[in-house]
């Protein structure tokens, strides 16, 4: 039988509404979509590059939270408001995620949740078993 665990991961801004930070489902990590900010809420950085280390760092501490890294992760959805910030955010993703290539899918939209957030990066994760 499958069993559902949520993960609000301390460290990060609480969510700002009814969500939580991931969900394990099985061998699989659904992580929320994680925004630029700092523990208090604020936007870290004015590019899309600081914004999307801030990302990543964020994600590190939900993965760790499952017990997994970025070796794992499978797939990557991207929102970016606007699409040309991409070739700016690459380098950022290979810092992190190394010789591991997720799946990927990059979304260009009009704005996104918190005012300044250039950038906002979901994931689904593959965790071991006995994790």
């Amino acid at each position: 039988m499958q069993k559902r665990q949520e993960f609000t991961v301390k460290g990060l801004m609480p969510p700002i509404s009814h969500y939580c930070d991931a969900v394990r489902w099985g061998d699989l990590l659904f992580v929320s979509g994680i925004a630029p900010v700092d523990a208090k809420g604020k936007v870290v950085g004015d590019d899309a590059a600081a914004q999307t280390r801030q990302i990543l760092l964020n994600m590190k501490t939900v993965l760790d939270a499952a017990g997994a890294g970025f070796g794992d992760v499978l797939k990557v959805t991207v929102y970016l408001t606007d699409v040309e910030d991409r070739k700016q955010i690459n380098p950022v993703r290979q810092e992190f995620f190394g010789h591991a290539r997720p799946a990927s899918t990059l979304i260009g939209v009009q704005a996104l949740a918190i005012p300044g957030m250039k950038v906002e990066i979901e994931a689904v994760v593959g965790l071991r078993n006995g994790v």
